[in-house]
């Protein structure tokens, strides 16, 4: 009985002490007695063999993060994706952690260092920022640990911003395109949200940036004589062109394949790339420079919407498509700019000049049968209701051959009518179509089949190159001369033997065959660029 008595009084003492220590179970955490290290506070204790910051507490940090972030959101290149991304690790100091220990941050320092190897002040990805920070955490220098969460938080901020920019940069290039050039139609990959998250979780800084750095031999080229005149003469007009041209070197255009033709508008020139080949290389001539004080004059017209006001661009516009198909004798549809611009005046002058030059009017649709007798006083050319096209035939401005391209400007390759043009310096003389020098060539290159090429061969007159089919050839030609039969030429259509990419790119410098080839800025796009860059040396 007397031990019955015992154990209960025991019970009971045993419950009154679980009762006090209840609260303060709950306590000791709030109280950090046996908290964990965080783990950027066991990462620096261990680096720096310095108990310190075992004591480094996350929550306090956190609230020194949040307002070191909101300070420097206005320096960030991409505030909203590396909040984001931030939001997503807790406000962790994911990069410091990872990779302060190992020297990957001062690795980072080095990549930017080095950046007027592309032409860039290691200012623009905040190099001196980034290692005033390393410096000051590697100085090891704190007395508490609250004098270490602002330089932890700066130094992690500086770190994202550093290797986003850099990285999107050297990348993808400084500048956008599409922004900064007129006519600009080319598709050009930039970085995107995806792209930023997958850098800031980079598993290793240095195989992340040695990726990226560009290493065409025409990048290198380019580069190595940069390096060259900045060196020896930074005031010369060849470095400028040289950065703006390693600059579009950078940009990340479609891919062409192994097989390609490239327009180079400052060049004049077209090119048929088959892997290291060249299939054909030739002349073009290519739309006129836009006309000064464009923006200006421009402006003027919106508010006026006099014709006479209307500034001229026939820039030839930067894009990307695949030739498709070929038209052997075409039409020419006149488009209404140049109608209002020139045919109005020229059927002022002449009643005649629309028969003479082949052309047909058109009214609501319904062909004019008799052009000529048309009182073109009575419309005023802004408001002229009358569309134009120019038939198959020998004078017609678009030659014998169109080269067709899916595209948004209605432009295309042809031949012309007037081979003058191809004996000038400077051939951005068209409306902004590029005319081809040697459309028959071209051609033959084009079409599915030798027996297709042959039928266009005998569509412009030309004898066939298979001489069985000479019979055929003098049939067709004696229809045509036929006195009593009137023949009328018309448009044949040719389809290509596959989709070749076409690229009318604008580049006035690149190398050749060791050699750094330099043309004209012709349309003036340099400039453009060069307006930007420059302001990043």
């Amino acid at each position: 009985m007397l031990f019955c008595i015992k154990i209960d009084r025991t019970l009971i003492l045993m419950k009154k002490l679980l009762y006090l220590l209840i609260p303060i179970c709950f306590l000791i955490p709030a109280c950090n007695w046996f908290a964990e290290t965080s783990e950027v506070g066991e990462m620096l204790s261990i680096h720096f063999e310095n108990k310190l910051y075992k004591k480094f507490d996350t929550a306090a940090y956190h609230v020194v993060f949040k307002k070191c972030i909101d300070s420097l959101k206005g320096t960030l290149s991409n505030p909203k994706d590396i909040t984001a991304w931030y939001a997503d690790h807790q406000n962790e100091p994911v990069l410091v952690t990872a990779f302060f220990a190992d020297g990957s941050l001062d690795s980072l320092a080095a990549f930017i260092s080095r950046s007027p190897e592309h032409g860039f002040s290691p200012s623009v990805f905040g190099y001196q920022p980034l290692e005033d920070m390393l410096r000051s955490l590697q100085a090891n220098k704190f007395k508490k640990i609250e004098e270490v969460y602002p330089v932890v938080a700066e130094l992690e901020i500086r770190s994202a911003e550093s290797l986003l920019k850099y990285h999107n940069v050297i990348n993808f290039g400084a500048l956008v395109p599409k922004n900064l050039l007129n006519r600009y139609y080319i598709p050009t990959k930039r970085p995107d949200a995806e792209n930023n998250v997958r850098v800031l979780g980079t598993a290793s800084i240095q195989q992340l940036l040695s990726s990226i750095q560009p290493e065409s031999a025409n990048y290198k080229a380019l580069q190595k004589a940069m390096l060259g005149y900045a060196q020896s003469n930074p005031q010369a007009e060849e470095l400028k062109t040289l950065l703006v041209n390693m600059e579009r070197e950078r940009w990340k255009l479609p891919e062409t394949g192994p097989e390609y033709v490239e327009v180079n508008i400052p060049d004049f020139t077209l090119t048929w790339f088959s892997k290291k080949d060249t299939l054909i290389h030739m002349k073009v001539c290519v739309g006129g420079r836009r006309e000064a004080g464009f923006e200006e004059k421009l402006q003027t017209y919106l508010k006026t919407h006099n014709l006479d006001d209307m500034p001229k661009n026939h820039q030839t516009p930067l894009l990307f498509s695949k030739l498709n198909a070929i038209q052997v004798n075409p039409v020419w549809n006149i488009p209404s700019s140049i109608a209002q611009s020139e045919i109005y005046y020229q059927v002022l002058k002449d009643p005649y000049y629309l028969s003479n030059s082949n052309m047909s009017v058109y009214y609501k649709g319904v062909r004019v049968a008799d052009p000529d007798t048309i009182q073109w006083r009575k419309y005023s050319r802004e408001k002229l209701p009358f569309t134009f096209k120019q038939g198959s035939g020998g004078g017609n401005a678009l030659g014998k051959f169109k080269f067709l391209f899916d595209n948004g400007s209605s432009i295309y390759l042809h031949d012309t009518n007037n081979k003058n043009g191809f004996n000038l310096a400077n051939r951005a003389i068209s409306h902004g179509c590029v005319r081809v020098e040697k459309p028959l060539e071209f051609a033959q290159l084009l079409v599915e089949s030798p027996q297709q090429f042959d039928k266009l061969r005998m569509e412009v007159n030309l004898p066939p190159l298979d001489t069985t089919k000479m019979n055929v050839f003098r049939f067709q030609q004696a229809k045509k001369t036929d006195s009593l039969k009137r023949f009328e030429l018309k448009p044949k259509w040719f389809g290509t033997k596959k989709q070749v990419p076409l690229l009318i790119n604008y580049k006035t410098a690149w190398a050749d065959q060791g050699t750094i080839q330099y043309r004209p800025d012709v349309y003036g796009l340099d400039e453009n660029l060069w307006a930007i860059l420059k302001k990043m040396r």
